[in-house]
């Protein structure tokens, strides 16, 4: 069973984001090589592999949450990444982040905004449409 959570998580970061997830492994190998696994397994072998949403849509909902915590700068531009990766818009992450405003108040919408220009301007997304 775990071999396969594994798995379907892997077919999964590879859409999204497998540099990110690569990189995350590396940095936890001689600390937590664990935890790399646990990543692959649960959220992106169990949870992003249910039916009933697209990983689009699942991307957008945890660029909303990241970005309601305020304070995982790393984790969201990860996520910008896999949402643009799996087909999303700079305008559709705009937007989500925007209305992360009135949940989570300025200050963290303004980080994820910030956040997400980054990556943007790293990728040379056209962000301003």
């Amino acid at each position: 069973m775990s071999e396969d959570r594994y798995q379907k998580g892997m077919e999964n970061l590879k859409k999204m984001n497998p540099d990110s997830y690569r990189n995350l492994e590396k940095l936890l190998d001689d600390v937590a090589p664990d935890m790399a696994r646990y990543i692959a397994e649960f959220p992106y072998g169990d949870i992003y592999s249910r039916p009933g949403l697209d990983l689009k849509t699942r991307e957008l909902v945890t660029i909303a949450s990241i970005t309601t915590l305020g304070s995982a700068q790393t984790e969201l531009k990860s996520h910008v990444h896999g949402a643009l990766n799996v087909g999303c818009t700079p305008r559709e992450i705009i937007e989500v982040i925007i209305q992360m405003a009135v949940y989570a108040g300025f200050p963290a919408a303004i980080n994820g905004l910030i956040s997400a220009k980054e990556v943007f301007q790293e990728r040379n997304e056209d962000f301003e449409k």
